[in-house]
Protein backbone atom coordinates (compact mmCIF):
# COMPACT_ATOMS: atom_id res chain seq x y z
CA UNK A 1 0.00 0.00 0.00
CA UNK A 2 1.19 3.58 -0.62
CA UNK A 3 3.12 5.59 1.94
CA UNK A 4 2.98 9.36 2.38
CA UNK A 5 4.74 11.94 4.54
CA UNK A 6 3.79 15.04 6.49
CA UNK A 7 5.46 17.32 9.01
CA UNK A 8 2.63 16.96 11.55
CA UNK A 9 -0.07 14.31 11.85
CA UNK A 10 -3.07 15.25 14.00
CA UNK A 11 -5.18 12.36 15.26
CA UNK A 12 -8.75 13.51 15.90
CA UNK A 13 -11.09 15.97 14.19
CA UNK A 14 -13.05 17.33 17.12
CA UNK A 15 -12.58 20.88 18.47
CA UNK A 16 -9.00 20.25 19.60
CA UNK A 17 -7.89 18.50 16.42
CA UNK A 18 -9.45 21.21 14.26
CA UNK A 19 -7.90 24.01 16.34
CA UNK A 20 -4.52 22.26 16.13
CA UNK A 21 -4.81 22.15 12.33
CA UNK A 22 -5.79 25.81 12.14
CA UNK A 23 -2.74 26.96 14.10
CA UNK A 24 -0.27 24.55 12.51
CA UNK A 25 -1.36 25.42 8.98
CA UNK A 26 -1.39 29.07 9.95
CA UNK A 27 2.36 28.72 10.51
CA UNK A 28 2.84 27.06 7.14
CA UNK A 29 3.46 23.58 8.52
CA UNK A 30 2.48 20.56 6.44
CA UNK A 31 -0.37 19.06 8.47
CA UNK A 32 -2.52 15.98 7.97
CA UNK A 33 -5.63 15.64 10.13
CA UNK A 34 -7.05 12.14 10.54
CA UNK A 35 -10.51 11.31 11.86
CA UNK A 36 -14.23 11.83 11.51
CA UNK A 37 -15.26 15.46 12.11
CA UNK A 38 -17.00 16.08 15.46
CA UNK A 39 -17.53 12.33 15.82
CA UNK A 40 -17.87 12.16 19.61
CA UNK A 41 -20.14 15.20 19.79
CA UNK A 42 -22.33 13.90 16.98
CA UNK A 43 -22.59 10.25 17.98
CA UNK A 44 -22.09 10.03 21.74
CA UNK A 45 -23.99 12.99 23.15
CA UNK A 46 -27.78 12.95 23.48
CA UNK A 47 -30.16 14.64 21.08
CA UNK A 48 -31.62 17.78 22.60
CA UNK A 49 -28.57 18.54 24.73
CA UNK A 50 -27.57 22.15 25.38
CA UNK A 51 -23.98 23.21 26.07
CA UNK A 52 -23.33 24.47 29.58
CA UNK A 53 -20.47 26.74 28.48
CA UNK A 54 -21.18 30.39 27.78
CA UNK A 55 -21.52 31.45 24.15
CA UNK A 56 -18.09 33.10 23.97
CA UNK A 57 -16.47 29.95 25.45
CA UNK A 58 -17.71 27.76 22.58
CA UNK A 59 -15.39 29.20 19.92
CA UNK A 60 -12.94 26.76 18.34
CA UNK A 61 -9.65 28.64 18.10
CA UNK A 62 -8.00 29.74 14.87
CA UNK A 63 -5.04 32.16 14.60
CA UNK A 64 -7.00 35.11 13.20
CA UNK A 65 -10.20 34.54 15.14
CA UNK A 66 -12.11 34.39 11.85
CA UNK A 67 -14.12 31.23 12.46
CA UNK A 68 -15.97 31.87 15.70
CA UNK A 69 -19.44 30.68 16.60
CA UNK A 70 -20.71 34.16 15.73
CA UNK A 71 -19.18 33.88 12.26
CA UNK A 72 -20.85 30.53 11.69
CA UNK A 73 -24.24 31.80 12.80
CA UNK A 74 -23.94 34.87 10.57
CA UNK A 75 -22.75 32.94 7.52
CA UNK A 76 -25.30 30.15 7.88
CA UNK A 77 -28.14 32.42 9.02
CA UNK A 78 -29.07 29.81 11.60
CA UNK A 79 -31.25 31.10 14.41
CA UNK A 80 -29.95 29.88 17.76
CA UNK A 81 -28.74 31.45 20.99
CA UNK A 82 -27.23 30.50 24.33
CA UNK A 83 -27.33 27.96 25.78
CA UNK A 84 -25.94 26.61 22.54
CA UNK A 85 -27.83 23.57 21.20
CA UNK A 86 -25.65 20.52 20.63
CA UNK A 87 -26.78 20.08 17.03
CA UNK A 88 -25.92 23.70 16.22
CA UNK A 89 -22.46 23.29 17.78
CA UNK A 90 -21.90 20.12 15.74
CA UNK A 91 -22.82 21.97 12.55
CA UNK A 92 -20.44 24.75 13.59
CA UNK A 93 -17.66 22.16 13.95
CA UNK A 94 -18.36 20.76 10.48
CA UNK A 95 -18.36 24.31 9.05
CA UNK A 96 -15.03 25.04 10.78
CA UNK A 97 -13.60 21.81 9.36
CA UNK A 98 -14.64 22.69 5.81
CA UNK A 99 -12.89 26.06 6.10
CA UNK A 100 -9.69 24.83 7.74
CA UNK A 101 -9.31 21.16 6.78
CA UNK A 102 -11.18 20.56 3.51
CA UNK A 103 -8.73 17.72 2.86
CA UNK A 104 -9.56 15.84 6.06
CA UNK A 105 -8.31 12.24 6.04
CA UNK A 106 -11.25 10.14 7.26
CA UNK A 107 -9.33 6.92 7.67
CA UNK A 108 -8.55 5.39 11.06
CA UNK A 109 -5.12 5.09 12.63
CA UNK A 110 -4.60 1.54 13.83
CA UNK A 111 -1.07 1.81 15.23
CA UNK A 112 1.70 4.34 15.71
CA UNK A 113 5.31 3.37 16.19
CA UNK A 114 8.53 5.38 16.13
CA UNK A 115 11.91 4.64 14.67
CA UNK A 116 13.34 8.10 14.15
CA UNK A 117 10.19 9.51 12.59
CA UNK A 118 6.68 8.41 13.54
CA UNK A 119 5.02 5.81 11.37
CA UNK A 120 1.22 5.71 11.36
CA UNK A 121 -0.39 2.53 10.10
CA UNK A 122 -3.84 3.18 8.63
CA UNK A 123 -6.86 0.90 8.49
CA UNK A 124 -6.55 0.54 4.70
CA UNK A 125 -3.00 -0.81 4.97
CA UNK A 126 -1.28 2.44 3.96
CA UNK A 127 1.27 4.23 6.13
CA UNK A 128 1.92 7.87 6.94
CA UNK A 129 5.30 9.14 8.12
CA UNK A 130 5.37 12.24 10.33
CA UNK A 131 7.99 14.22 12.23
CA UNK A 132 5.45 15.17 14.91
CA UNK A 133 2.20 13.58 16.07
CA UNK A 134 -0.54 15.46 17.92
CA UNK A 135 -3.00 13.23 19.73
CA UNK A 136 -6.35 15.02 19.95
CA UNK A 137 -8.45 11.87 20.06
CA UNK A 138 -10.95 13.00 22.69
CA UNK A 139 -12.42 11.19 25.68
CA UNK A 140 -14.56 8.45 24.17
CA UNK A 141 -11.97 5.86 25.25
CA UNK A 142 -12.15 7.01 28.88
CA UNK A 143 -15.80 6.45 29.89
CA UNK A 144 -15.83 5.64 33.61
CA UNK A 145 -17.92 2.61 34.60
CA UNK A 146 -17.63 2.24 38.42
CA UNK A 147 -16.75 -1.23 39.71
CA UNK A 148 -19.99 -1.65 41.68
CA UNK A 149 -21.86 -1.94 38.38
CA UNK A 150 -19.55 -4.55 36.85
CA UNK A 151 -22.04 -7.37 37.47
CA UNK A 152 -24.74 -5.69 35.41
CA UNK A 153 -24.94 -6.55 31.70
CA UNK A 154 -24.82 -3.74 29.14
CA UNK A 155 -28.53 -3.96 28.46
CA UNK A 156 -29.19 -3.03 32.10
CA UNK A 157 -26.39 -0.52 32.78
CA UNK A 158 -24.66 1.76 30.31
CA UNK A 159 -22.54 4.89 30.31
CA UNK A 160 -24.28 8.11 29.30
CA UNK A 161 -21.93 8.42 26.30
CA UNK A 162 -23.37 5.23 24.78
CA UNK A 163 -26.65 6.86 23.82
CA UNK A 164 -27.54 9.37 21.15
CA UNK A 165 -31.34 8.97 21.19
CA UNK A 166 -32.92 8.64 24.64
CA UNK A 167 -36.38 8.02 23.18
CA UNK A 168 -35.64 4.28 23.41
CA UNK A 169 -36.23 4.52 27.18
CA UNK A 170 -39.84 5.70 26.86
CA UNK A 171 -42.00 3.96 29.47
CA UNK A 172 -39.00 2.54 31.35
CA UNK A 173 -37.80 3.10 34.91
CA UNK A 174 -34.31 4.60 34.69
CA UNK A 175 -31.91 5.27 37.55
CA UNK A 176 -29.33 7.97 36.73
CA UNK A 177 -26.07 7.90 38.71
CA UNK A 178 -24.12 11.15 39.01
CA UNK A 179 -24.28 14.73 40.22
CA UNK A 180 -22.91 16.78 37.34
CA UNK A 181 -24.25 18.43 34.22
CA UNK A 182 -24.45 15.22 32.19
CA UNK A 183 -26.41 13.48 34.95
CA UNK A 184 -28.95 16.27 35.35
CA UNK A 185 -29.34 16.95 31.65
CA UNK A 186 -29.56 13.24 30.94
CA UNK A 187 -32.26 12.87 33.61
CA UNK A 188 -34.21 15.81 32.19
CA UNK A 189 -34.01 14.45 28.64
CA UNK A 190 -35.03 10.97 29.78
CA UNK A 191 -38.09 12.41 31.55
CA UNK A 192 -38.97 14.48 28.49
CA UNK A 193 -38.72 11.31 26.41
CA UNK A 194 -41.28 9.54 28.62
CA UNK A 195 -39.12 7.64 31.13
CA UNK A 196 -39.74 7.47 34.89
CA UNK A 197 -36.47 8.82 36.30
CA UNK A 198 -34.65 8.97 39.62
CA UNK A 199 -31.22 10.59 40.01
CA UNK A 200 -28.89 9.39 42.78
CA UNK A 201 -25.85 11.46 43.76
CA UNK A 202 -23.20 11.31 46.48
CA UNK A 203 -23.16 15.02 47.29
CA UNK A 204 -25.49 16.10 50.11
CA UNK A 205 -27.12 18.77 47.98
CA UNK A 206 -27.47 19.85 44.37
CA UNK A 207 -25.04 22.54 43.24
CA UNK A 208 -26.64 24.86 40.70
CA UNK A 209 -24.46 27.09 38.54
CA UNK A 210 -26.31 30.37 38.40
CA UNK A 211 -26.01 32.36 35.21
CA UNK A 212 -23.89 35.52 35.38
CA UNK A 213 -24.66 37.19 32.04
CA UNK A 214 -26.55 40.05 33.68
CA UNK A 215 -23.82 40.55 36.29
CA UNK A 216 -21.14 40.66 33.60
CA UNK A 217 -23.11 43.24 31.63
CA UNK A 218 -23.43 45.44 34.69
CA UNK A 219 -19.70 45.24 35.42
CA UNK A 220 -18.76 47.07 32.23
CA UNK A 221 -14.99 47.44 31.75
CA UNK A 222 -14.42 45.56 35.04
CA UNK A 223 -15.84 42.42 33.47
CA UNK A 224 -12.50 41.27 32.04
CA UNK A 225 -10.87 41.47 35.46
CA UNK A 226 -13.37 39.04 36.95
CA UNK A 227 -14.39 36.92 33.96
CA UNK A 228 -11.80 35.85 31.38
CA UNK A 229 -13.26 34.56 28.10
CA UNK A 230 -12.39 30.97 29.02
CA UNK A 231 -15.40 30.65 31.40
CA UNK A 232 -13.87 27.94 33.63
CA UNK A 233 -13.87 28.33 37.41
CA UNK A 234 -15.24 30.89 39.89
CA UNK A 235 -14.11 34.57 39.91
CA UNK A 236 -10.51 34.90 41.01
CA UNK A 237 -9.56 31.29 40.43
CA UNK A 238 -10.75 31.54 36.81
CA UNK A 239 -7.95 34.01 36.05
CA UNK A 240 -5.31 31.48 37.08
CA UNK A 241 -7.00 28.61 35.27
CA UNK A 242 -7.09 30.77 32.12
CA UNK A 243 -3.27 30.77 32.24
CA UNK A 244 -2.21 27.11 32.14
CA UNK A 245 1.48 28.00 31.86
CA UNK A 246 1.17 29.50 35.37
CA UNK A 247 -1.23 26.89 36.78
CA UNK A 248 1.30 24.14 36.01
CA UNK A 249 3.87 25.82 38.28
CA UNK A 250 1.73 25.37 41.40
CA UNK A 251 2.49 22.57 43.87
CA UNK A 252 0.65 19.38 42.89
CA UNK A 253 -1.56 19.41 46.01
CA UNK A 254 -2.73 22.94 45.22
CA UNK A 255 -3.32 22.09 41.56
CA UNK A 256 -5.51 19.15 42.55
CA UNK A 257 -7.47 21.18 45.09
CA UNK A 258 -8.12 24.12 42.80
CA UNK A 259 -8.85 21.98 39.76
CA UNK A 260 -11.60 20.21 41.68
CA UNK A 261 -12.88 23.54 42.98
CA UNK A 262 -13.16 24.78 39.39
CA UNK A 263 -14.96 21.79 37.87
CA UNK A 264 -16.66 20.02 40.77
CA UNK A 265 -20.01 18.40 39.86
CA UNK A 266 -22.71 20.99 39.23
CA UNK A 267 -25.61 21.67 36.88
CA UNK A 268 -26.63 24.77 34.97
CA UNK A 269 -29.48 26.63 36.62
CA UNK A 270 -31.50 26.60 33.40
CA UNK A 271 -31.98 22.87 33.96
CA UNK A 272 -33.75 23.40 37.27
CA UNK A 273 -37.31 23.70 35.99
CA UNK A 274 -36.78 20.76 33.64
CA UNK A 275 -36.12 18.50 36.64
CA UNK A 276 -39.75 18.75 37.77
CA UNK A 277 -41.02 15.19 37.95
CA UNK A 278 -37.53 13.71 38.46
CA UNK A 279 -36.87 12.23 41.90
CA UNK A 280 -33.50 13.44 43.21
CA UNK A 281 -31.84 11.43 45.99
CA UNK A 282 -28.85 13.22 47.51
CA UNK A 283 -26.13 12.04 49.87
CA UNK A 284 -26.37 8.42 48.78
CA UNK A 285 -24.30 5.95 46.78
CA UNK A 286 -24.79 2.46 45.39
CA UNK A 287 -23.41 -0.39 47.50
CA UNK A 288 -24.68 -3.32 45.43
CA UNK A 289 -26.04 -3.87 41.94
CA UNK A 290 -27.54 -7.15 40.82
CA UNK A 291 -30.19 -8.57 38.55
CA UNK A 292 -33.56 -10.23 38.97
CA UNK A 293 -34.84 -11.52 35.71
CA UNK A 294 -34.64 -8.72 33.19
CA UNK A 295 -34.45 -5.84 35.69
CA UNK A 296 -31.65 -4.34 37.78
CA UNK A 297 -31.82 -4.44 41.59
CA UNK A 298 -29.90 -1.60 43.20
CA UNK A 299 -29.12 -1.16 46.89
CA UNK A 300 -28.05 2.20 48.36
CA UNK A 301 -25.90 2.81 51.43
CA UNK A 302 -28.97 3.55 53.57
CA UNK A 303 -30.29 0.05 52.89
CA UNK A 304 -33.03 1.19 50.52
CA UNK A 305 -33.53 -0.69 47.27
CA UNK A 306 -34.53 0.19 43.74
CA UNK A 307 -35.81 -2.04 40.97
CA UNK A 308 -35.32 -0.42 37.57
CA UNK A 309 -35.26 -1.27 33.89
CA UNK A 310 -31.96 0.51 33.28
CA UNK A 311 -29.12 2.28 35.09
CA UNK A 312 -27.61 5.27 33.30
CA UNK A 313 -24.05 5.95 34.46
CA UNK A 314 -23.38 9.66 34.15
CA UNK A 315 -20.14 9.02 35.99
CA UNK A 316 -17.77 11.00 33.83
CA UNK A 317 -14.45 10.01 32.32
CA UNK A 318 -11.18 8.73 33.74
CA UNK A 319 -8.20 9.53 31.56
CA UNK A 320 -5.92 6.60 30.79
CA UNK A 321 -3.95 7.07 27.59
CA UNK A 322 -3.06 3.38 27.51
CA UNK A 323 -6.64 2.93 26.27
CA UNK A 324 -5.72 4.61 23.01
CA UNK A 325 -5.41 1.44 20.95
CA UNK A 326 -3.31 3.19 18.30
CA UNK A 327 -0.37 3.77 20.68
CA UNK A 328 1.94 0.80 20.21
CA UNK A 329 3.23 -1.11 23.27
CA UNK A 330 6.69 0.23 22.44
CA UNK A 331 5.47 3.83 22.60
CA UNK A 332 3.49 3.24 25.78
CA UNK A 333 6.55 1.66 27.36
CA UNK A 334 8.54 4.84 26.72
CA UNK A 335 5.79 7.25 27.69
CA UNK A 336 6.00 8.75 31.19
CA UNK A 337 2.49 8.50 32.64
CA UNK A 338 1.10 9.84 35.91
CA UNK A 339 -2.23 8.35 37.02
CA UNK A 340 -3.21 7.71 33.41
CA UNK A 341 -2.13 11.15 32.17
CA UNK A 342 0.99 11.71 30.06
CA UNK A 343 3.54 14.01 31.65
CA UNK A 344 3.76 17.02 29.37
CA UNK A 345 6.23 19.86 29.04
CA UNK A 346 5.59 23.30 27.55
CA UNK A 347 4.20 22.84 24.08
CA UNK A 348 2.12 19.92 25.39
CA UNK A 349 4.96 17.58 24.43
CA UNK A 350 5.25 14.20 26.11
CA UNK A 351 8.39 12.40 27.25
CA UNK A 352 8.64 11.06 23.68
CA UNK A 353 10.09 13.80 21.52
CA UNK A 354 7.60 14.98 18.91
CA UNK A 355 4.53 13.34 20.51
CA UNK A 356 2.02 15.89 21.81
CA UNK A 357 -1.32 15.46 23.60
CA UNK A 358 -4.27 17.87 23.56
CA UNK A 359 -7.59 17.91 25.39
CA UNK A 360 -8.33 16.01 28.60
CA UNK A 361 -5.02 14.04 28.62
CA UNK A 362 -3.21 17.38 29.08
CA UNK A 363 -5.24 18.35 32.16
CA UNK A 364 -2.89 16.95 34.81
CA UNK A 365 -0.05 19.03 33.39
CA UNK A 366 -1.95 22.21 32.47
CA UNK A 367 -5.11 22.30 34.57
CA UNK A 368 -8.84 22.06 33.90
CA UNK A 369 -9.02 24.65 31.11
CA UNK A 370 -7.75 22.14 28.55
CA UNK A 371 -10.78 19.90 29.17
CA UNK A 372 -13.08 22.48 27.57
CA UNK A 373 -13.55 23.97 24.10
CA UNK A 374 -12.34 27.32 25.44
CA UNK A 375 -8.96 25.67 26.07
CA UNK A 376 -8.36 25.13 22.35
CA UNK A 377 -6.81 28.61 22.10
CA UNK A 378 -4.04 28.13 24.65
CA UNK A 379 -3.39 24.51 23.67
CA UNK A 380 -3.21 25.03 19.91
CA UNK A 381 -0.98 28.11 20.22
CA UNK A 382 1.42 26.49 22.69
CA UNK A 383 1.66 23.28 20.70
CA UNK A 384 2.04 24.91 17.27
CA UNK A 385 4.63 27.40 18.55
CA UNK A 386 6.72 24.55 19.98
CA UNK A 387 6.53 22.45 16.82
CA UNK A 388 7.26 25.44 14.56
CA UNK A 389 10.41 26.27 16.55
CA UNK A 390 11.55 22.64 16.36
CA UNK A 391 10.82 22.15 12.66
CA UNK A 392 12.24 25.48 11.51
CA UNK A 393 15.29 25.56 13.77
Amino acid sequence: MPSSTTEVAVIGAGPYGLAAAAHLRGKGLSTTVIGQPMEFWEQQMPKGMLLRSAWYACDISDPAGSFRLDDFRNSSQEQFAAPVPLDSFVRYGHWFQRQIVPDLDRRRVERIDKNGAFRLHMNDGATLTATHVVVAAGISHFANRPAEFSSLPRQLASHSSEHRDLARFKGQRVLVIGGGQSAFEGAALLKENGAAVELVMRAPEVRWLHGSVQIRTQLGFMRRLLYPPTDVGPPGLNQLIARPHLFRLLPRALQTKWAYRAIRPAAATWLRHRMDGVRITTGRHVTHAGTRGDVAEIELDDGSRREVDHVMLATGYKVDVSRYEFLSPELLGRLKIDQGYPRLSLGLESSIEGLHFMGAPAARSFGPLVRFVSGTGYSARAMSDAIFRRVRS
